[in-house]
């Protein structure tokens, strides 16, 4: 390949952030690969029996130098594995994951310098924090974490925990489009509530020159959200529970897949909402925000005016997520734990397994 024909790979590295529909297009992205791939679109996995989800989330973890999630070590070699299929691929690549927002510098530095050759895109969608920061909160509650909403909250207003730090639109494509062609950092703009379904897929095919007639198979995974009182029972359930035992993976099984996403969502609690007295803060931060990308040159699907918060109706009371009745969370948790009563008594029997594997050992042994 000559210098003069350009690279014939696009790497798309979609960023996050975190709670900007990143689960919906990444499983549409694995449901849809072989057509996609196709057309010359490609979302690399490791294995058929390793979703495609999974192996970018420890391609990730192994890039951040992290390890959670999972067992000691189940990460690592997964970003150069990653790696080694993208470079086997030529036409568009995507690598996706959330948790790549708040890369730090040498993170980033490695990523770009192992895609050299490609021709490399970051991709990252944004929302506005009126339904961004209760996300927020409800996510880090689902993956054990114990604060209250008033304490993250006000450490989100200091810049200081993780989600914020991913969210924070300029700071985030500062650090990964250092660089970069301004022209191949993309700004995917969460629609706001209301919009039809499709309409963030269309902006994510835009982006990565995707026809939607290549991806028909849509996805039913939707990180959905929970109430004020349902989210504080998974809160105060995370403070019972040591430290070790909330980053098992069964655990964020049970609490995170069972609990938050089947069994406790769509009920009648209201909705965590963002508090009427951060409004201020943060329509001062969505103008920080698109001021930013007016200056930067970088390219905008969507519409920037949608990273503007709405105040809340005049007819729509604020409730605090720290002070539900407890009333309305004991009725949660006896619904909690019956969910639970039934899924343990649906899992097999740990001993009368280990009995049958002995007994089909000795059969196959006899014969």
């Amino acid at each position: 390949m000559s210098a003069a024909a350009g690279p014939k790979r696009k790497v798309y590295l979609h960023i996050g952030a975190p709670k900007t529909g990143t689960t919906y297009v990444q499983d549409r992205l694995s449901l849809n690969a072989k057509s996609l791939a196709a057309h010359g679109v490609h979302f690399p996995t490791r294995s058929p029996m390793l979703s495609a989800g999974l192996f970018h989330f420890r391609a990730a973890l192994d890039l951040l130098g992290q390890d959670w999630g999972g067992p000691a070590g189940h990460a690592e070699g997964s970003w150069d594995a990653l790696v080694r299929r993208v470079k086997r691929r030529s036409g568009t690549v995507v690598i996706s994951h959330e948790i790549l927002a708040p890369a730090t510098r040498d993170a980033i530095l490695k990523a770009k310098r192992d895609l050299a050759g490609s021709e490399i895109h970051v991709v990252y969608s944004a929302r506005d924090l009126a339904r961004q920061l209760p996300a927020a909160w409800q996510e880090s509650v689902k993956q054990g974490r114990k604060w209250t909403y008033r304490r993250f909250l006000g450490r989100v207003e200091h810049g200081k925990p993780w989600f914020y730090r991913a969210l924070d639109l300029p700071t985030v494509l500062e650090a990964w489009g250092a660089g970069i062609d301004p022209a191949h950092v993309h700004v995917v703009t969460v629609p706001p509530k209301g919009a039809p379904r499709d309409l963030l897929w269309a902006r994510y095919c835009e982006v990565l020159g995707i026809d939607p007639a290549w991806a028909p198979r849509d996805s039913d995974r939707l990180n959905q959200s929970l109430g004020v009182a349902e989210t504080q029972v998974i809160r105060k359930l995370n403070r019972r529970m040591d430290r070790a035992t909330r980053r098992e993976a069964s655990y964020d099984g049970l609490i995170r897949e069972m609990l938050a996403q089947n069994e406790l969502v769509g009920r009648v609690s209201q909705p965590v909402r963002m508090p009427p007295r951060l409004q201020p803060w943060a329509e001062a931060e969505a103008q920080r925000w698109v001021e930013w990308i007016r200056a930067s040159g970088v390219d905008v699907v969507g519409d920037v005016e949608d990273l503007r918060p709405l105040p809340l109706a005049e007819d729509v009371i604020f409730v605090n997520p720290d002070k539900v009745s407890t009333k309305q969370q004991l009725r949660i948790a006896m619904d909690a734990l019956s969910a639970m009563t039934r899924e343990a008594a649906r899992r097999p029997d740990p001993d009368q397994q280990l009995i049958s594997k002995v007994r089909t050992q000795a059969k196959r042994m006899r014969q």
